[in-house]
């Protein structure tokens, strides 16, 4: 009965450390249904590659949160298998009896803590914390662009590079008018390192800037992807 108890305190703990590299993630820019699917992948160790997956490797603080939470998430199911071994094989000659009872407690345990953790009255303060904790100690710069920008589910923030030939370059957003796709520019870092915040329609974008979009999934997919042709058909329709 210990060993279950241990085990599902375990459970509680990953989940715990899940959420909190959730909301370090959060806190980075990320959208909070990119950053638990990311921060899941990480402790668990699944290893999936995503378009989000890529914007962790761009940005150092990410990269390091993910860190933890692999380096977290390979000693916390060690442990986790462990425990589990002891519980099973404990009880001699009763096996077939405890293995059952074990196995069924231990699922109840799991989905009590669950869905715990995901009710509102206790996920909202508990996030709220994390925070507030994660500010405090440095961990990570606040740039909350889920509360700042709303972006929910369908939108997101990417990076553009914009290559040679995308019907943008050497034109003012004036003109080019990316409203008119559906996306805003956020801001605009040059080749020579240069960065551009809040962009007016007199600026004018060149090939090799890197240019941060605010959008839709597929506006913002459509805009790294341009070429004269896409822009000419999507100006006849």
């Amino acid at each position: 009965m210990g060993s279950l108890l241990a085990l599902l305190v375990i459970v509680l703990i990953s989940l715990l450390v899940v959420r909190l590299g959730t909301n370090a993630l959060v806190l980075t820019g990320m959208s909070e249904h990119a950053a638990k699917f990311q921060a899941s992948s990480a402790f668990f160790g699944v290893g999936f590659t995503t378009a989000e997956a890529e914007m962790i490797m761009k940005s150092s603080v990410r990269r390091r949160i993910v860190l933890h939470l692999i380096i977290a998430g390979n000693i916390g199911l060690t442990s986790a298998m462990a425990t589990l071994i002891v519980t099973l094989v404990q009880g001699g000659e009763k096996l077939d009896v405890d293995l059952w009872e074990g196995l069924v407690m231990l699922a109840v345990g799991i989905v009590i803590i669950s869905v715990l953790l995901n009710m509102r009255w206790v996920k909202k303060p508990l996030d709220h914390i994390m925070k507030i904790g994660l500010k405090s100690a440095g961990v990570v710069r606040a740039m909350d662009y889920d509360t700042l920008l709303r972006v929910e589910e369908g939108f997101c923030i990417s990076e553009v590079k914009l290559e040679e030939g995308h019907p943008w370059s050497e034109k003012k957003l004036g003109e080019s008018r990316p409203s008119d796709v559906g996306v805003v520019i956020l801001n605009i870092r040059r080749q020579d390192g240069s960065f551009t915040g809040a962009p007016d329609k007199g600026c004018t974008l060149h090939v090799g800037d890197e240019i941060m979009v605010y959008g839709a999934n597929d506006a913002v997919d459509k805009v790294a992807k341009y070429s004269v042709d896409q822009l000419e058909n999507g100006d006849a329709e």
